[in-house]
């Protein structure tokens, strides 16, 4: 990064495009408001600075050369870019901010497809996502809202039910026709794919009436997409929670296999602070459940489809 030194000043680059508009330093020097020889003197200021001059000198008037030509549009580029920065810092400190905690997996298989739609009905709020694995603080004004994943549990702050899940066996196309018709105990022979942990297989083999037992190989994955991108790619069977697997199932990059469905134990919840009033903040939980209803209908279908 260049500091401030290594850089004309900000007047006399100024100067250089409201002659090169104008044609002459005179007129320059009537839209800035400053005296011919003060253009003249920011000019050479910049010429000094690159060692080129920028202008071919002709009867009254001033002309770029090819060389000042090319410094030109760059400079212009810069301050359109520098004014563009401005006005969309200027607009982010007018409009209230509201930030939403998230896990990477969700923010990603189901709240951006939604974000536009949100922010659409939040007009006088710009919704921004602060994700990470940790659990942004409520309390220390870390965020707004947060969107957890659990069983609802969580102290000094109010929680609402958003999303329940619903799981069940899937697998890529190819393995899914490898193994259809020949019952759980096929789909349990093949590398088993986990979340952080192993219960959604467990209470998937007890649905079954089988006996979960740990195989060697069997792959770990900390974020949900990442374990749904490697079901597709076909490196084993994963446990789906509808409806964060929507997506993948009705693209038919996953299959559901034969096996049971049940509820998954954890769930989605909207967590705000204990107490909260603020009206923008009891919209946008009101703009979450609604999305979170217009996906029901369709979910039935899908989890039913054959």
């Amino acid at each position: 990064m260049h500091s401030s030194s290594d850089l004309p000043p900000f007047e006399a680059l100024a100067a250089m495009l409201a002659a090169a508009r104008t044609g002459s330093f005179s007129a320059a020097a009537e839209e800035l408001g400053l005296t011919h020889g003060a253009v003249s003197r920011r000019v050479q200021a910049v010429e000094s600075w690159l060692g080129v001059a920028v202008f071919e000198r002709h009867g009254r008037g001033v002309r770029l050369s090819a060389t000042g030509e090319h410094f030109a549009r760059e400079v212009e580029q810069a301050f359109t870019r520098i004014a563009d920065a401005a006005a969309d810092l200027r607009s982010d400190r007018r409009a209230a901010k509201l930030r939403i905690g998230v896990l990477p997996s969700f923010a990603r298989l189901w709240l951006m497809p939604r974000l536009g739609a949100l922010q659409a009905i939040c007009r006088g709020c710009a919704i921004r996502l602060l994700v990470e694995h940790r659990v942004a603080s409520l309390e220390g004004g870390e965020a707004d809202l947060a969107i957890r994943y659990g069983r609802g549990r969580w102290a000094g702050v109010e929680s609402t039910l958003l999303l329940a899940e619903r799981a069940f066996a899937v697998a890529a196309p190819a393995m899914a026709r490898a193994l259809r018709g020949r019952g759980p105990e096929a789909v349990l022979g093949e590398l088993l794919l986990h979340d952080s942990d192993t219960r959604l297989w467990r209470a998937w083999c007890d649905g079954a009436g089988l006996r979960y037992r740990p195989r060697g190989g069997e792959r770990r994955f900390d974020d949900y997409d990442l374990l749904l991108a490697a079901a597709e790619g076909g490196l084993g069977v994963a446990i789906a929670r509808w409806p964060l697997a929507a997506a993948a199932l009705e693209a038919g990059r996953l299959v559901r296999l034969q096996g049971p469905e049940f509820d998954a134990p954890k769930a989605h919840y909207i967590v705000s602070r204990s107490g909260e009033m603020r009206r923008d903040v009891h919209a946008l939980v009101d703009a979450l459940l609604a999305q979170a209803r217009a996906d029901a209908p369709a979910a039935t279908v899908s989890r039913t489809a054959k």
